[in-house]
């Protein structure tokens, strides 16, 4: 049987330079994601202080939600699509793209209307205390509207750097959140908005993010988004949700974790010497800075994405294993520079977000230290679940990204503070870093050790 050659720099490029290619607007794309926290961060502890900081982290879980929502269909289109046409299937492929685009924008319009609709009990329920109350509804109605906005830039960046083009998917966030943080600049600190401001900047450098990412939609490079590849159909949305559930499920069980850590940090800090808005606005520095971190992990597992889904379809499995072996080389490298900063430099990143007392300060040092020990180790679950929904294998990919925060870190979380107060907090996120990391390891030797990358690579040889 005639062999089917394979043209498409995916399959032919060495996997070391399409990983470049690919993971660093990828990173940048992710880094400039998390700029939109960590500028309203930086401008509202600058003007409103403490208790800012403490509503900007209130508002978080429905911020993880949008991504969330990004991922399930962003990912999931870009994987079904990658996929397809690695397997030469061009008139498919773009049936799952036209039908990702849709539930995107969708579901960031059902987010808008219940966030509105709910507002106060929600931010009550993510553990507001009651003078963060007035910050958060201020901050989290105005940010809503921009909901649908967000999740179409995410998750459309997913697809565009399917379609070949990371650097356009660069370009959109970029873009939108350099008008962000100009804005708020004029806004927060010019025209002393506040609160307000901050979330204003944000939702229009979203928009303009939205509007360039939907412009290239319009006009992809290997395949031509018509009307038709808009409708929606069930077969393909369930295939889109079922490969995109794993990162998904990786950003729900952070929303869920989210919450039981501010009901925690509010209770357990009520009982403490630091009281209950100190835990809370210092675990939201912390925990956006960690974010930043994690920028460059998910970018390298989202630049190996359509390396892996493309030659997996193509059955070169060696350059599958080759691609993730580099993409964990360079995850731990960068993971290993940022446990250096975390622990050596917590107070001055902490203080870049605005001055407080000592307690603040002395809270945020001990967190920074314990929570994020093992931060070293990070950067293997996140690429290595994101791997297994590449090549087709979303149940463990929807495993793997639970284990670290539904198996492990939740239970800790409600049963470390039990006998150890606040400080049961600091410590059950270390513990579930290390657990989540071994099991990762575990099923990640266990796939490589399969008969096609074995068989390919004696062939080769």
């Amino acid at each position: 049987m005639e062999e089917k050659k394979i043209t498409n720099p995916l399959g032919i490029e060495k996997t070391g330079v399409l990983l470049r290619q690919f993971a660093i607007p990828s990173i940048i794309a992710m880094l400039v994601s998390s700029l939109y926290n960590i500028v309203d961060q930086f401008f509202i502890g600058r003007s409103v202080g403490e208790l800012g900081n403490a509503a900007t982290n209130i508002s978080f879980p429905l911020s993880i939600s949008c991504v969330a929502i990004a991922l399930l269909f962003g990912i999931g289109g870009a994987s079904t699509f990658n996929l397809h046409m690695g397997k030469g299937e061009r008139d498919e492929a773009v049936y799952y793209m036209g039908n990702a685009v849709v539930m995107l924008f969708g579901c960031g319009l059902f987010l808008c209307a219940v966030t509105q609709v709910f507002l106060e009990p929600m931010l009550r329920f993510f553990g507001s205390p009651e003078n963060v109350l007035g910050y958060a509804k201020i901050y989290t109605r105005i940010v809503s509207i921009g909901f649908p906005f967000l999740i179409l830039t995410t998750g459309g960046g997913h697809l565009i750097r399917a379609d070949g083009r990371p650097k356009i998917t660069m370009l959109c966030n970029l873009t939108g959140a350099l008008i962000n943080t100009v804005l708020d600049a004029i806004f927060v600190f010019v025209c002393q908005w506040g609160m307000a401001g901050a979330a204003a900047a944000t939702v229009i450098g979203q928009v303009i993010s939205a509007t360039l990412a939907i412009w290239y939609l319009a006009h992809c490079k290997s395949v031509t988004l018509e009307r038709k590849h808009l409708v929606l159909q069930k077969d393909k949305v369930s295939m889109i949700a079922a490969l995109g559930a794993a990162p998904c499920s990786n950003q729900l069980a952070m929303m869920v974790v989210q919450i039981v850590m501010n009901k925690s940090l509010k209770y357990y800090g009520f009982l403490s010497a630091y009281g209950e808005a100190i835990p809370i606005a210092c675990a939201g520095i912390i925990t956006k800075v960690n974010q930043v971190f994690m920028s460059f992990i998910i970018g390298i597992s989202q630049g190996l994405q359509p390396i892996v889904s493309f030659n997996y379809g193509a059955k070169q499995y060696e350059r599958v294993k080759r691609g993730y072996f580099q993409a964990i080389g360079i995850a731990f490298v960068m993971a290993l520079a940022a446990f250096c900063m975390f622990q050596f430099l917590p107070r001055q990143i902490t203080s870049i977000f605005g001055d407080g007392s000592e307690e603040y300060f002395r809270f945020a040092i001990n967190y920074f230290r314990i929570y994020l020990f093992f931060t070293f180790a990070n950067g293997i679950q996140p690429i290595t679940s994101n791997f297994f929904t590449a090549i087709g294998k979303p149940r463990r990919g929807i495993f793997l990204s639970l284990t670290r925060q539904i198996l492990f870190l939740l239970p800790l979380l409600i049963i470390f503070p039990l006998f150890m107060g606040i400080d049961g907090i600091m410590y059950a996120g270390p513990i579930a870093d290390l657990l989540a990391a071994v099991v990762t390891l575990a099923m990640i030797i266990r796939e490589l050790r399969r008969e096609e990358y074995r068989g390919q690579m004696m062939s080769a040889q």
